[in-house]
Formats: structure tokens, sequence, C-alpha cells
């Protein structure tokens, strides 16, 4: 698991505090085979959706307890706090959980961009086309 430091000037190379996931908060959770909750982003003051990512129990926990978001990263197998590499911070304004359990909404105040590409958000590359339907 990468090291997740809850403080920005902390020694990188320092185990991370321990942080368990509030059983009640664990309990309502409905994971993925991979044991994965869907975390939709949204900018907290725009509703501007900037990415989506996914969410372990740790990540959950790391991110309630310091006020900076951390992902689960699937591709490297661990935690991923978002911005210690590239400085786009997520600073923490309210998790919210869906009624299903299955899917936060993790409500932010984006520093830089949120995509990995540099974008400010991951869906204003392409819009597919899609028949829209008026309301009677």
């Amino acid at each position: 698991m990468r090291h997740v430091p809850a403080d920005p000037s902390a020694d990188p190379t320092a185990e991370p505090e321990p942080l368990v996931l509030d059983p009640q908060v664990a309990a309502r959770l409905k994971r993925d085979a991979a044991g994965l909750v869907c975390a939709v982003v949204q900018q907290h003051d725009t509703r501007e959706v900037l990415m989506v990512a996914w969410m372990d129990d740790t990540a959950l926990a790391h991110t309630l307890s310091t006020g900076r978001a951390t992902y689960y990263s699937r591709s490297r197998r661990g935690l991923w706090r978002k911005g210690d590499t590239s400085g786009h911070v997520q600073w923490v304004k309210r998790v919210s959980l869906d009624c299903d359990g299955d899917a936060l909404l993790v409500e932010v105040d984006q520093v830089g961009a949120a995509c990995h590409t540099g974008e400010r958000t991951c869906f204003d590359a392409v819009q597919l086309p899609a028949a829209t339907g008026a309301r009677p």
C-alpha cells in the first residue's frame, strides 16, 4: 500500500497512521467484488463533476479523517492521495453516501486540474451523440 501522510509536511518515508473506518459507515457500504465503492467527485461550489474514482475502506477513512481526498488506485493497487505528486489537491468539503450504499459523492475544493491529462475535469473531452427527449 502506498504511503499517505496525514500532514503534507510529514516525512514521506514514515509509516502512515493506521486509520479504521467508522463501523457504522462501513456497515452501510455495498462494495464491489474488489472491496471498492465508486466515488463521484464534484466541485463543491459550482457542482461541476470533476472525476470518478474508487475508494476502499482505508481510503474513505483517510478522506474523512484528514480532509484530503484519498482514493484506491486499481492500477497501482494501493492508496493514492490526490495531489501528492501533481500538487492538484482536493480539499474535502462534504462526503455523502447514496441511498443504496454503493456510491459516494465527494464534494471538494479542487486546486488545479482534476484529470490526469491536465484538464480541469475528466468529462470535458468528447460529448457522445445522444437523443434528448422533451418532457411532456
